[in-house]
């Protein structure tokens, strides 16, 4: 096998792990300087959240020893998202088979990989959402990110899943007089606009945001409710309430899709897998970042990204009774963001995912470097930790102020690959001219507050439904019109 040197990061990044990428798990251009590729087969980095389950058997579970050569209908990917689509796709038609491809382990893609947040968008969004898509349509959005985050909280709380699910206020905290005037502004439209807000806990005082959030330079600080929980957990739960519905269920991990093709025999389609092909009369394209590998439609579309999440154990003054009680968004100018989800329920580890400021430079290396995509191999990205090291020991109040040991503070990072859409909303519905070929994809690192609707809503469109009566919102559906706009501003 031929390789290709990694290439340097010129001291932006630390690339632990092999500096020699192989030809097989790079990305691809197409002839319009559209990336996309498969993940990557070996080398990849764990996540927190996979490094904990090493012993799990779903991990490389294979129903049967052989790859079927027939299913009513194939999902590609086993994250939350083709999950969930399995889920419900069994309870509509218990008598239809489904196959469920997985390239590597189970749930090892974006969902294994996240920050472990499920924080609906209560209002942050919405003029971002206005601009591009309209009043009307901005508020769908953020109501259905509610909806989606009650179902999810009702399904753990229903089924008792083990996936340390935490409730409780997460906070919203604008750190400069600028960034808190734009959020103010931001928040009283949302408002004016009709957004339900009386859930919102609003604190314009910097003084009392600051003992609110423990953060030294708090401008503000808007409070509502969401939660935290082990992703790969909850969906590992689902899956394996799954299999246990019965033999009409197939799940294959470790078989990397390449293509869908038309089939010989009419209304029929063909996934071709590196472990053979497999025919079906329905697929579900639910591998979100790598979508575009499998449908050259959705190129430049759907656009895989690299981003990092930081795991930090944190010192003894933010620990047991002194430990954060409250997951964060903390919102910095130039649209940089640092997600903080601290487990409250479980080990108190602290995670910090978001596109905090040295994501930017992270980024500008990723387009030296296009073909690392799909490289969820990186590791100890220097910017990004020294981002989170400088933020923690100048905002938290008494972060330094007992000598850190061994075993404390900057563990480990680890990458996972965003499914970013050209219009940053996701792609759900039958994609056009390929009748019988359903997507929900491109999340664009916000999917665990729509998948829970996002799912269920895709199957119901499976089954007959109108989209107005499923109520998923407008922006979401993919259309023509929309592939067609979008392909000409890319």
């Amino acid at each position: 096998m031929r390789q290709v040197e990694a290439g340097s990061s010129g001291g932006t990044a630390s690339l632990q792990g092999p500096v020699i990428l192989s030809v097989d798990d790079q990305a691809t251009v197409d002839a319009k300087g559209h990336w996309t590729g498969y993940p990557k087969r070996s080398g990849q980095c764990l996540s927190y959240w996979l490094q904990g389950v090493r012993c799990n058997p779903l991990l490389d579970h294979r129903t049967t020893p052989e790859l079927p050569r027939y299913a009513d209908t194939v999902i590609i990917g086993s994250g939350i998202t083709g999950t969930l689509v399995t889920k419900h796709h069994l309870e509509t038609w218990p008598e239809k088979s489904v196959l469920v491809l997985e390239a590597r382990e189970f749930c090892s893609g974006a969902t294994g990989r996240n920050a472990g947040h499920c924080k609906p968008d209560q209002w942050r969004g919405f003029s971002g959402y206005e601009k591009a898509f309209g009043t009307e349509r901005a508020l769908q959005i953020l109501e259905n990110e509610q909806k989606t985050w009650e179902a999810l909280v009702s399904y753990v709380r229903e089924e008792k899943v083990d996936c340390d699910l935490w409730v409780g206020d997460t906070l919203d905290v604008p750190m400069t007089q600028e960034v808190a005037a734009a959020a103010k502004d931001n928040f009283d439209r949302f408002k004016a606009a009709g957004g339900k807000t009386d859930h919102i806990k609003v604190t314009l005082d910097p003084t009392e945001a600051s003992k609110i959030s423990r953060l030294k330079g708090a401008q503000a600080c808007y409070a509502w409710p969401a939660s935290t929980l082990q992703p790969w957990k909850l969906t590992a739960h689902i899956m394996g309430r799954n299999l246990e519905k019965g033999p009409n269920l197939n799940l294959q991990t470790r078989t990397l899709v390449k293509k869908v093709v038309p089939s010989k025999e009419p209304g029929k389609w063909v996934v071709q897998s590196d472990r053979g092909d497999v025919e079906c009369s329905r697929v579900v394209h639910a591998t979100n970042a790598y979508s575009a590998a499998v449908e050259p439609s959705l190129r430049g579309l759907i656009t895989p990204t690299p981003h990092m999440c930081n795991k930090v154990v944190p010192p003894a003054g933010f620990a047991g009774s002194k430990a954060l009680k409250n997951s964060y968004g903390v919102v910095l100018p130039d649209g940089a963001l640092f997600s903080i989800n601290p487990r409250c329920t479980a080990d108190g580890i602290v995670m910090f995912g978001g596109s905090n400021p040295g994501q930017k430079e992270f980024d500008k290396w990723l387009r030296d470097h296009p073909e690392r995509c799909t490289d969820d191999g990186l590791s100890g990205i220097q910017a990004v930790t020294k981002a989170v090291k400088a933020f923690v020991e100048e905002q938290f109040q008494g972060w330094t102020d007992a000598p850190s040991g061994p075993g404390e503070l900057y563990d480990y990072s680890w990458s996972g690959i965003i499914g970013r859409s050209a219009d940053g909303v996701p792609f759900i519905g039958e994609i056009p001219g390929l009748p019988e070929q359903w997507i929900c994809a491109g999340h664009t690192g916000h999917g665990m507050a729509r998948t829970f609707t996002a799912g269920p809503g895709l199957v119901r469109l499976m089954n007959g439904e109108s989209w107005d009566h499923v109520g998923l919102p407008d922006a979401y559906q993919i259309t023509t019109e929309r592939m067609q706009r979008l392909a000409q501003h890319i």
